[in-house]
């Protein structure tokens, strides 16, 4: 239960601490998209022309990184807004919702290329394998350039690490691509160019869960992968004048920032604004929690906060 007395008026009230802004990817956003529309103009011209179905497969890969890629800048762009008086966290959580989308885009997809793919076994097409090779190769270059301007953000954001999944995702399959144009110029097998699909859709889906299992985690407000829930609330529970801890709860405010809330009960009385801030500054520190609000409690009757049990939130 949370006292509030004239003269501490600060004991009740949450105390905060807020990170820097994350890193403006604008210009990689847009060299990414223009990149990528050029190219796929050129390569589904090119499956078409060869009768390739690998070809248009990372053309349909393409497609949706430019929508991939559409999406991350735009929740990249929303999460920078100012708060509101509807919306009082701004639009930070767009993020997470344009990481989940990607990861589905992502598997959506590379489900339906599968899926043609097995389609050609039945019925195998003859396919200029020339072609597949130089176009796939100016992909690979495309995508790879693309993916290098997103590599330095994907660990810690995972809007930018969608970003770079897809773009990843597209090199390898036209690296794939080159492979199955190459043989299939030197054996004259034409089934390798749905079963290099088959292959290299089967390394994009294992490679996505993850990002997937993390933005749906994200969306549920879990806790972030990079926290370690136990030692936070050991870290809260030992510090001085702590005589107990409740409702703690930790989760992602966007793809890059972690926010915290808690009760303390401290017997001894209100530690005062500059022992709440080197405990926000801590907690920023050491865990990376950049939006902490924390409510002091005396614990001096026999009134009991009605969210000291672990199950009610």
């Amino acid at each position: 239960m949370a006292v509030d007395h004239p003269a501490d008026r600060h004991s009740a009230h949450p105390h905060q601490a807020h990170g820097h802004g994350a890193p403006d990817y604008g210009r990689a956003f847009a060299i990414g998209i223009a990149l990528n529309l050029a190219y796929l103009a050129g390569e589904a011209s090119a499956g078409v022309l060869s009768h390739s179905l690998a070809l248009l497969a990372d053309a349909g890969h393409n497609l949706s990184d430019v929508l991939g890629l559409g999406l991350a800048w735009g929740a990249a762009v929303l999460s920078r807004r100012s708060p509101s008086g509807r919306f009082t966290y701004g639009l930070k959580s767009s993020s997470i919702l344009a990481a989940l989308a990607n990861a589905v885009i992502l598997l959506v997809v590379t489900g339906g290329i599968g899926w043609e793919a097995l389609l050609r076994f039945a019925d195998p097409v003859p396919v200029n394998s020339a072609v597949m090779v130089w176009v796939a190769v100016a992909g690979i270059a495309v995508n790879g350039g693309t993916a290098l301007l997103f590599a330095s953000g994907r660990e810690r954001d995972l809007n930018i690490k969608s970003a770079f999944m897809h773009m990843a995702a597209d090199a390898l399959v036209t690296t794939g691509v080159v492979v199955a144009g190459i043989v299939i110029g030197l054996t004259g097998w034409l089934r390798l160019d749905p079963a290099v699909c088959l292959v290299v859709s089967v390394v994009i889906i294992v490679g996505t869960w993850g990002l997937l299992k993390d933005s749906v985690g994200l969306a549920l407000d879990a806790v972030p992968e990079a926290v370690d829930p136990a030692a936070v609330r050991a870290h809260l529970a030992a510090l001085p004048g702590v005589t107990a801890l409740h409702d703690l709860h930790i989760w992602g405010m966007s793809t890059t920032e972690t926010a915290l809330t808690c009760h303390l009960v401290m017997s001894g009385g209100h530690p005062g604004d500059a022992a709440l801030n080197a405990i926000t500054q801590d907690l920023h520190r050491r865990f990376g929690i950049v939006h902490a609000t924390i409510q002091i409690e005396l614990g001096d009757s026999d009134e009991v906060c009605a969210l000291t049990p672990e199950h009610v939130v």
